[in-house]
């Protein structure tokens, strides 16, 4: 069999570890200076997705958008493409999946939920977007009695085939606007997740987000809400389900309320799993975050610094300038796919009593800027550094003892990083040189 590969990022090397058994791949990718596995044939440079007729399986990695793939073929092309996602579902040994979308909290969600079921006894897999490729999972002797927890994006589910058991949308606001023709697309994409379930299965979904609710609506299953019954909730100061207390809010270990969403939705999952109090009490009460989410790294001279690099979109950025208390230092900027700045700019004039400045950086800065005028919050100054050893100097000269030093960019970091998480550790490395 002829199989070609399209991207060659970390699910595109699962591909290949899957598939290149007594097969002939060809690894399509648009950059040129790839170093090839020992036995691949490769396909590259502009027109990597080029001539892709000939090929009797087309695996598509998450960065390749499907129109792209007929833009370069024809229509039916798509007939021979499938996703290391699509080939997971089908070969998992167990039935028992439960997949976590929406555009913000994803891995938070994803990785409580799987900290929750190990708590209780069970033998977890966790992976997707978060971490280990699903393909790769499969490595970890998958039993039918396990229980895998998968974190998608839109890129992976935007041609999925099939729906896991249990399947839980999160808050949905436009994103990724730079890859989708348009919010409508995205929010199409997401409803992948739900599309193909059957009557026993379940959808999850935050009833106070009406793109949620649209999303959840379109499965089969048994629809369930948080942050309103028969979900999770919180009632005053405690998360509450059933009627069961599972624990209060100022034991949670995630900063901000923000996170309560979070915590909700994985409850509400967990809940239709095991009813184990204790376990879920104890993972909400230690489980403090992921790296680069609203992450406490550390204080010098009396002033915090936080990493929040993951926070790619303004509703994250937001997220965080509510979530962490006291007079902060807000970076913010990066890579500009023109999001809408309209709330962002609001949460920060309402919070201007808050704010000791905010430093804008990166390719956004200067639309973000008068984005920040027209609503009238003054007190920002525009970086033009290129190094994060130089934007945390500059945002450690605007603080005062007392305050906190905020990277939460609200914008994707392309322009002047690898990705979040190479934008993370410079962040970190430049703190820890202070």
């Amino acid at each position: 069999m002829k199989i070609a590969i399209l991207g060659y990022g970390k699910q595109g090397q699962a591909a290949y570890n899957y598939w290149h058994d007594g097969q002939e791949v060809t690894i399509c990718d648009k950059d040129e200076t790839l170093e090839l596995p020992a036995g691949a044939l490769g396909q590259l440079g502009p027109s990597y997705l080029k001539n892709l007729g000939k090929f009797d399986l087309i695996i598509r990695s998450p960065s390749v958008h499907p129109r792209d793939i007929v833009a370069a073929n024809t229509p039916t092309i798509l007939e021979k493409v499938t996703t290391v996602t699509n080939e997971f579902l089908r070969v998992c040994p167990t039935k028992n999946v439960i997949g976590i979308t929406g555009t913000k909290g994803k891995g938070t969600t994803s990785t409580l939920i799987a900290k929750m079921l190990e708590a209780d006894g069970k033998q977890v897999h966790l992976g997707g977007n978060i971490g280990t490729p699903p393909l790769d999972l499969l490595e970890d002797s998958i039993q039918p009695d396990d229980w895998v927890v998968l974190e998608l994006a839109n890129f992976q589910l935007i041609d999925l085939t099939s729906s896991p058991h249990i399947a839980v949308c999160l808050m949905v606001t436009p994103e990724h606007l730079d890859w989708h023709k348009d919010s409508e697309e995205y929010f199409t994409a997401k409803s992948q997740l739900f599309v193909h379930q059957a009557a026993t299965d379940i959808a999850v979904y935050y009833a106070d987000n009406a793109t949620s609710r649209q999303i959840a609506s379109v499965s089969a299953g048994l629809k369930i809400s948080y942050m309103a019954p028969p979900g999770a909730v919180v009632q005053g100061n405690q998360v509450i389900i059933d009627g069961q207390i599972i624990c209060r809010t100022d034991e949670l270990k995630l900063l901000g309320q923000h996170n309560w969403q979070n915590v909700c939705a994985a409850v509400t999952a967990v809940w239709n799993v095991t009813q184990n109090i204790e376990a879920m009490h104890s993972v909400l009460t230690s489980f403090s975050g992921l790296p680069y989410r609203i992450e406490l790294r550390r204080e010098i001279h009396d002033i915090r610094y936080y990493n929040d690099s993951y926070a790619a979109a303004p509703p994250a950025a937001i997220a965080a300038i509510e979530a962490i208390p006291g007079k902060k230092v807000m970076i913010l900027g990066g890579f500009d796919r023109n999001l809408e700045l309209t709330e962002l700019a609001q949460a920060l004039q309402r919070r201007a009593d808050q704010l000791r400045a905010v430093l804008l950086i990166g390719a956004s800065a200067e639309r973000t800027a008068s984005m920040l005028r027209e609503h009238g919050v003054s007190n920002f100054t525009l970086s033009g550094a290129h190094t994060m050893a130089t934007i945390v100097g500059e945002a450690t000269d605007l603080a005062q003892p007392g305050d906190a030093v905020v990277l939460s960019p609200g914008f994707p970091s392309f322009d002047m990083f690898k990705n979040f998480e190479d934008r993370g550790q410079q962040f970190n490395a430049a703190v820890e040189n202070l």
